[in-house]
């Protein structure tokens, strides 16, 4: 009978790097839906290549870790942002027409009943993580509603909270890449059961 290997997983960490691309455009976009500066370039490209390509690596580098929860996650919003730019962009081309107002609607809606399942998995994990996706789901929801009712106050409010969601998602990835540096808690993420968004939940 054949013995199977025992190998050591040496590969490093991805969630930092998924949760800088989300966090990062996150921020960017809701500064524009504050009403700080337009939506240009510098927010499609972040949301093409940092936002979307950079979280779908992490995302595979979660397969491979065997984390279905990291997966998910990342290569959702990865995919999730390229979507958003082409939902922009597109349209100028002239290949398809631009979103009506309840399209809009409806994929805000999904993808905030889609966040909401992942938050209900973020309970076994820390409390930064539960944060950042409980912020994610209200976020979705508020720009829904802001859409439905146009309503200027309530895409402010919208682009405010988001702003707040990014900064948890940037806080938590600097708190693992520091932590791993120096060996220690210098940021605390409230662990609970499983520590980090990377790591499986031990058995």
């Amino acid at each position: 009978m054949a013995e199977h290997a025992k190998t050591t997983d040496l590969t490093a960490n991805p969630a930092p790097l998924g949760l800088m691309g989300f966090g990062m455009t996150t921020i960017l976009l809701n500064l524009h839906n504050a009403g700080l500066f337009e939506l240009g370039s510098m927010i499609l490209a972040m949301g093409i290549f940092y936002g979307g390509i950079a979280q779908v690596i992490a995302g595979v580098m979660e397969w491979k870790k065997g984390n279905t929860f990291g997966t998910v996650a990342f290569t959702s919003y990865g995919f999730f942002w390229m979507t958003l730019v082409g939902l922009v962009t597109l349209p100028k081309t002239g290949l398809t027409s631009a979103t009506s107002e309840g399209g809009m609607v409806a994929f805000l809606v999904m993808w905030g009943i889609f966040t909401a399942i992942l938050f209900v998995g973020t309970l076994k994990l820390n409390r930064a993580t539960q944060f950042i996706f409980a912020s994610l789901t209200v976020l979705f929801f508020l720009l829904a509603l802001a859409d439905v009712t146009g309503s200027a106050a309530i895409k402010l409010l919208a682009g405010l909270e988001g702003i707040v969601c990014g900064a948890s998602a940037v806080y938590a990835a600097a708190a693992q890449i520091v932590n791993e540096m120096h060996g220690r808690k210098l940021l605390p993420l409230g662990e609970r059961a499983a520590p980090v968004i990377a790591m499986k939940k031990a058995a």
